[in-house]
């Protein structure tokens, strides 16, 4: 996965600064809800610069067993004060001062009676995050809400502070206290921390932190009642605001699509709104939304534009989500096939199409489905002698075996 070079801002090098902090293990009757050092040393693993999502250099803090609050303030400053782009992540159990009700991320040892002494209260974070002047600010939590902090996280709907901070996006999930053990953990690693690391490591090209969030909350599995920040409804009402047309609830649905020569188009851009759906689970309304907004820009701009395309390569992560891998990898070697027509085999784009398509296509586990789809692919990959030539005889070998039945057993186990 590759990134741009080496940030330089006025003569001074650009630093980034991740910083991972694990705080207390949540536990209920025994069984771990949270094991925060685990998520940590999960995520360490990932490179500083794909967890940025940039190429400027960058250290990496992992903390854990902090017993001192003034420990991890240190660090938060000077995590805040890193002149490149920031990524903090906090996981661990989500406690209360009882007697000031404020939230506190309990750190090694804290106990219902140490709160106010032995845990980070969240308004420091808060406060510190307020206080950076330069680059942008990502922060990902994973956190579970023991029996004194999950009423005021009823109480706010979110995850106080953080929304609205200028340069700072703010992503996670809070779990309640009554999560069955085990729930939404994998291996030990939280379900939505694992999902985060794998789409990092599985996309061709990197996905925005919206995306990330998005696929991740979507696929972990999540217990009813888990607070996710943002929701699919705040990821809605964002993408209203930011065509100027506010959600409504309940949401009207998807009209259909316009009579061929109308000139009608979907207004505002949807993706926002087609990620929420997705991520909800309901991919029928959010194929029929894309397919009537696709079908407007068609009618405004032509089938073979660039926004026609790009309508397209959005379908192709739809269906991708969807599990419909047969249709992902369709969608996105027809997306492959126009753009290498008029941007040529070297653009990023194409080679991005094609690493989609061709993902997607390993994900397809009907023998007869694959083996129609496969000859199309690798003309595809063959016309781009620029991709890695790993993935060209990957679909060779597989499209091979595929059309040998005994070969081709191993692929679906």
């Amino acid at each position: 996965m590759g990134f741009g070079g080496v940030g330089v801002a006025d003569g001074v090098e650009r630093r980034g600064h991740v910083l991972l902090l694990a705080g207390d293990a949540a536990v209920r009757r025994g069984g771990v809800l949270v094991a925060p050092g685990v998520n940590v040393a999960a995520l360490a693993m990932v490179p500083a610069g794909v967890l940025l999502g940039c190429g400027v250099p960058a250290d990496m803090v992992c903390l854990e067993g902090v017993r001192d609050p003034n420990t991890v303030l240190t660090r938060l400053r000077v995590a805040v004060g890193a002149s490149g782009p920031l990524f903090v992540y906090v996981s661990g159990r989500l406690t209360a001062d009882r007697r000031g009700r404020q939230l506190h991320v309990a750190l090694a040892g804290t106990t219902a009676g140490s709160v106010r002494y032995t845990s980070l209260p969240w308004e420091w974070l808060v406060g510190e995050l307020r206080s950076r002047s330069t680059g942008a600010a990502t922060v990902v939590v994973d956190l579970v809400a023991d029996r004194a902090a999950w009423p005021l996280v009823g109480e706010y709907g979110t995850l106080p502070g953080l929304a609205g901070l200028p340069g700072v996006e703010a992503f996670g999930v809070v779990r309640g206290p009554a999560t069955p053990a085990g729930d939404g953990v994998a291996g030990g690693v939280s379900n939505y921390t694992r999902q985060w690391i794998d789409q990092l490591g599985r996309a061709p090209v990197r996905p925005s932190n919206v995306e990330l969030h998005v696929l991740a909350a979507g696929s972990a599995g999540l217990a009813p009642g888990t607070l996710v920040v943002p929701s699919a409804r705040e990821l809605e009402m964002r993408s209203g605001a930011a065509t100027g047309h506010p959600h409504q609830d309940p949401a009207p649905a998807p009209s259909p699509p316009p009579a061929p020569g109308t000139g009608s188009v979907v207004v505002g851009d949807p993706r926002a709104r087609l990620h929420a759906l997705a991520v909800d689970g309901r991919h029928g309304e959010a194929d029929a939304l894309a397919r009537v907004w696709e079908q407007g820009v068609v009618e405004r701009w032509g089938r073979i534009s660039v926004e026609a395309v790009q309508c397209v390569e959005i379908r192709a992560d739809l269906a991708r989500m969807a599990g419909d891998f047969v249709s992902a990898a369709r969608l996105w070697m027809g997306a492959g096939r126009v753009r290498l027509e008029w941007q040529g085999a070297d653009a990023a784009e194409v080679r991005d199409a094609a690493a989609g398509a061709l993902y997607c296509w390993t994900q397809v586990r009907d023998r007869a489905e694959a083996l129609e789809a496969g000859p199309e692919l690798v003309a595809l990959l063959r016309a781009l002698p620029l991709l890695d030539p790993d993935h060209l005889r990957l679909a060779e070998l597989r499209l091979e075996a595929l059309r040998t039945p005994d070969r081709s057993r191993s692929l679906h186990p």
